[in-house]
């Protein structure tokens, strides 16, 4: 017995390393299985649909966790993951995304960043949405909420992506879909993009239709400033279409006898009625300002600016308006410019001249009656008379050869007549300005052309 106990206390000693490479053997051979059959179990789902996806592999058993988007799906999955080579055992977590039930989605504007909330049917269909945000609204922040739902719509991608684009048309707002009716609100980005969004939703799939459109158009601005450091009129804005265009511009030529007209416009939908109409006198009453802007936004008028004189001020105030379309407002914050030094007779007469150099008084064919066009002229006509007030000035007028002389001759007194009675009006005392009519006695150039008659048919202011 001894020796027995003498000689197996020789060999147990050498037992425990054995156990221990055993055991670590055993550990790394299963490490290794349960590493190859979580891959292969994942493998086996590379092209199933899920959400949260997660595999954890004990021995041969696998547990299988996800969120799946329909019970075909999910049954599907399972199987797959069953059918693994070497699987004994699948221990089945997964569930349904839950349903929303009415199915929501949303797209939301503001001044910095675009919200996608609501749900959507897929993570594909989140990337998607979520990509074509960025990709369509130009370095907008797109900020990404929504949750992933079952339940929506049929053909609901191309109806989702549709929307989105619409919300590229927008300054703020928001567009809802529910189950397959749509709801918008907001302010579009430009005008014309109202009607945009509503021509694109008529492309919606079948089945979809529009529950709400409350999209609003941004406001419809004109406006023109008159800058007399730059000797400028700068005409920016809208107008409705080209014709209006070309007639805006020409009336404006019309009216500044001496500025540069400066044209930005851009011809755009969604004039307010009667735009032309209100657009033109108001243009004329800035012309009698020594600087201003008019703003015209929808169907509002402000003028502002310096006249020339207490009266003209005064004049400008209490006309506008007079001649605009019913529903039109306006407003005129019109103040009187700082009166210019006096000067001597010599420098009023070079005033004058360089004044009708630039501009003509114009009267209605064969009349004597003045034509509105011609009040930011003669405005500035009355302010030089003004500043030499000891002068006595004759106004004469002159026709071309054309009719009989003796017409010819009552036509420029009377014309002579009518620009003196509105220097009066102006608040000038009548016994500085004499009235006469030369007729055709005194032509610039030839009567043979009509540029010649042009220049001819004027009237002069003389200082004695």
């Amino acid at each position: 017995m001894h020796g027995l106990f003498k000689w197996s206390s020789k060999w147990w000693p050498g037992v425990i390393p054995l156990v221990v490479l055993w055991g670590i053997a055993a550990w790394t051979s299963t490490a290794t299985v349960e590493a190859d059959l979580a891959a292969r179990s994942n493998a086996a789902l590379k092209d199933t649909v899920l959400d949260k996806r997660r595999i954890s592999v004990d021995g041969r058993d696998v547990t299988f966790t996800a969120n799946a988007f329909s019970e075909d799906g999910r049954l599907s999955a399972v199987a797959s993951v069953e059918a693994v080579p070497g699987v004994r055992l699948v221990n089945d977590e997964t569930r349904l995304v839950p349903e929303a039930k009415p199915y929501v989605w949303s797209a939301e504007r503001d001044v910095v960043r675009v919200t996608l909330g609501g749900n959507a049917p897929l993570p594909s269909s989140k990337s998607k949405l979520t990509e074509a945000a960025k990709a369509g609204l130009g370095g907008v922040e797109v900020v990404d909420q929504m949750a992933l739902a079952r339940g929506a719509p049929q053909r609901f991608d191309p109806a989702a992506l549709l929307l989105l684009d619409q919300i590229g048309k927008l300054k703020e707002g928001k567009i809802t879909l529910t189950d397959n009716k749509v709801a918008l609100a907001g302010m579009a980005r430009e005008l014309g993009g109202r009607e945009a969004v509503a021509a694109a939703l008529k492309n919606l799939p079948e089945g979809y239709s529009i529950a709400a459109n409350d999209i609003k158009a941004p406001p419809y601005v004109f406006q023109a400033y008159k800058d007399p450091v730059a000797v400028t009129l700068t005409l920016t804005g809208y107008v409705p279409d080209n014709n209006v265009h070309a007639a805006l511009v020409a009336a404006a030529g019309r009216k500044f006898f001496s500025e540069k007209v400066v044209d930005n416009l851009k011809a755009s939908i969604g004039a307010p009625s009667g735009f032309a109409a209100a657009v033109v006198p108001a243009l004329g009453a800035l012309s009698r300002l020594s600087t201003g802007t008019l703003v015209v936004s929808d169907r509002e008028v402000k003028l502002s600016g310096d006249a020339l004189y207490d009266a003209a001020a005064g004049q400008i105030r209490d006309g506008l308006g007079k001649d605009f379309p019913q529903g039109w407002q306006y407003k005129a914050e019109v103040t009187v410019k700082p009166a210019a030094a006096p000067v001597d007779p010599t420098v009023c007469q070079q005033l004058f001249s360089e004044i009708l150099s630039k501009g003509k008084i114009r009267f209605e064919s064969g009349k004597a009656d003045i034509v509105p066009d011609s009040a930011g002229l003669l405005d500035r006509l009355i302010e030089t008379a003004m500043r030499c007030p000891n002068a006595t000035i004759e106004v004469a007028g002159h026709t071309d050869s054309d009719g009989e002389e003796a017409a010819n001759q009552a036509l420029s007194e009377r014309r002579a007549q009518a620009v003196v009675d509105y220097l009066v009006r102006a608040g000038l005392p009548a016994n500085r300005f004499t009235p006469i009519g030369y007729g055709s006695t005194q032509p610039l150039a030839g009567n043979e052309n009509e540029d010649g008659k042009a220049q001819n048919r004027r009237i002069e202011f003389v200082v004695k």
